[in-house]
């Protein structure tokens, strides 16, 4: 976490440095490109603002045209950023919840149940984490019996497989009597909600932003900033390097910003605390369970 108040921090934070490293290709192509034109009009044809009166017109018109679709695309990657950060709040609601029910329904005496669901409820949790970056990790998981780390590595959907056994393991309390069928009906909203917003983080994960409206806004920056020198060069000389640079460098980092936040299930800094929201559910639930 974060403080907004704390502007220096904020400034010269290290994730800046690693958006200029990012953004230096770019930004160093456009300094020496600049370069080379201002000279080339400058010193070697030797125009001048009498001689060649270059107008900002054009790009003002284009700024406006470009502005809009730089604010539709953060904010479409800001959506699916929260809409994931709604969903993680709603598991743990529904992991809280389901708890609760359980501790209810549960006496001392079924310790084993108990336990038994104070670590598959967290274990669906991990390995719904990992399975929308690169794949679970058994060592966050805590196996309730020798078996299951066995059982679960024949399937490829993780999470499907340990949502069945919770299932299974509902079903398996009431068919013993230890749940009636109003208390199995109750639990089965929040096992649903599991795989509710379990299908609903993978459409995120797993539909990008339309291929052509990436291309064409790339396109659209990319002849902006290219064709800004232009409107500089007679006016300002050798100041349009600092001017093209900065305002490459504005917009390209709005464009990365979009890029990060888009699939905000990662582990980059703007990326949902998904680490630090798992373990709180872990903890939670052994508080109500145990």
């Amino acid at each position: 976490m974060y403080n907004p108040k704390q502007w220096l921090s904020l400034i010269f934070h290290t994730y800046s440095k690693r958006v200029m490293m990012t953004l230096w290709p770019a930004l160093a192509f456009m300094m020496v490109y600049t370069g080379l034109l201002c000279y080339f009009f400058i010193d070697y044809f030797k125009f001048h603002e009498a001689a060649f009166q270059p107008t900002i017109a054009m790009h003002s018109l284009l700024g406006v045209v470009l502005g809009l679709f730089l604010v539709f695309r953060t904010n479409t990657a800001y959506d699916r950023w929260w809409e994931g950060r709604r969903l993680w709040g709603s598991l743990v609601n529904s992991s809280r919840n389901l708890s609760m029910k359980l501790n209810a329904c549960l006496t001392k005496e079924n310790h084993e149940d108990r336990e038994w669901f104070s670590k598959m409820l967290p274990n669906f949790i991990f390995a719904t984490k990992e399975s929308l970056r690169t794949g679970v990790q058994f060592a966050e998981l805590d196996p309730p019996d020798e078996t299951f780390f066995n059982d679960l590595k024949k399937y490829k959907h993780k999470p499907n497989r340990i949502a069945t056994m919770l299932y299974r393991k509902v079903n398996e309390l009431y068919e013993s009597k230890k749940i009636s069928g109003d208390q199995l009906i109750n639990m089965d909203k929040e096992l649903k909600d599991f795989i509710d917003i379990l299908g609903a983080c993978e459409r995120i994960k797993n539909t990008p932003i339309p291929y052509s409206y990436m291309m064409f806004v790339k396109k659209f920056i990319a002849i902006y900033i290219i064709t800004l020198p232009f409107g500089f060069v007679t006016q300002t000389g050798y100041m349009t390097i600092p001017i093209v640079v900065l305002i490459s460098f504005v917009l390209l980092s709005v464009e990365l910003i979009a890029e990060e936040i888009e699939d905000p299930f990662g582990r980059d800094i703007s990326d949902l605390p998904l680490d630090l929201l798992a373990g709180k559910m872990r903890e939670n639930i052994r508080e109500i369970l145990l």
